[in-house]
């Protein structure tokens, strides 16, 4: 994974100092980190994606997020890995639902100053199984933070992504980007006890980092979320810890070193209900449950 806590964590026991993330580099530009050539087709259009509406976690980056059905009134909703959870990583299997919360998050604006903290009523949804995510409700809503901040939440789009589609990963954490392509999807990706579906393999452009966890994956032609950032091979390793391997639907293993992947979110609009209600008994809906 993109891996904020089992390192953190350790040195959070031995030590005593707050998370942080693992293999973060205190020497992290605030400006593009494509190792794309300026020339390259996605290097303009990433240009075109800010920081506006990602947010900074204490360990992680992740966003703002409206479903496309939502309304201003609403509680907002913050995005990010469930590997990001403040508890600690979800077994697999596990799926937690409706948890008090009182985390906080760093608000950036489009040039990634942060403008306000905002503040969590309760996890909403988070698992590690088939998918990677975390939905905190805030005590917030959507106009309340606009009229705050002037800022708006980015939407998850309902479409599932295609191969090509050039993307931008926007890390909070880092003020930070990586512009590339979905190079295309891994049936099975499994990384230890977990395992997850039809995962987005990102062209070897996006070199992303510890502390790069939850951060959004733009569609960079619409502006709306399509994935969220989580993992990579970090040196060749078969199916380990920070070394997932991708499971063909026929069981080949497929070891990619160097390639980092992202979760669809495309599934997510259809588990939530009026008010931004999480609904996992909703038709369509396909997240796990409890």
């Amino acid at each position: 994974m993109n891996k904020p806590l089992l390192a953190a964590l350790a040195t959070l026991a031995v030590t005593g100092i707050g998370v942080a993330p693992a293999a973060a580099s205190p020497a992290a530009p605030a400006s593009s980190a494509s190792s794309a050539s300026p020339a390259s087709p996605a290097a303009p259009a990433a240009r075109a994606v800010s920081f506006a509406g990602t947010v900074a976690l204490s360990n992680c980056s992740g966003s703002l997020v409206r479903l496309p059905a939502s309304e201003d009134d609403d509680p907002a909703l913050v995005m990010s890995n469930g590997h990001c959870l403040e508890t600690g990583f979800p077994a697999a299997g596990e799926v937690v639902v409706d948890q008090p919360s009182s985390r906080s998050f760093g608000l950036l604006n489009a040039s990634g100053t942060r403008v306000g903290t905002l503040r969590a009523g309760k996890i909403a949804y988070a698992t590690m199984t088939d998918t990677d995510v975390s939905l905190y409700q805030l005590t917030s809503t959507y106009a309340q933070i606009r009229g705050s901040y002037g800022i708006s939440p980015l939407t998850l789009d309902d479409t599932r992504p295609t191969a090509g589609t050039a993307i931008t990963v926007v890390s909070g954490y880092w003020k930070r980007t990586y512009a590339c392509s979905v190079d295309g999807f891994a049936y099975r990706l499994k990384e230890g006890e977990w395992t997850w579906k039809d995962s987005v393999r990102y062209t070897s452009a996006c070199q992303t980092i510890g502390g790069t966890s939850g951060s959004p994956v733009v569609d960079n032609a619409t502006g709306e979320v399509v994935a969220v950032n989580n993992t990579g091979n970090e040196d060749g390793g078969r199916c380990t810890d920070n070394n997932p391997c991708e499971v063909a639907e026929d069981g080949t293993v497929t070891v990619r070193e160097g390639i980092n992947y992202g979760q669809q979110t495309y599934q997510i609009p259809a588990c939530f209900g009026l008010d931004n209600k999480l609904d996992l008994s909703r038709s369509g809906c396909v997240l796990p449950k409890p």
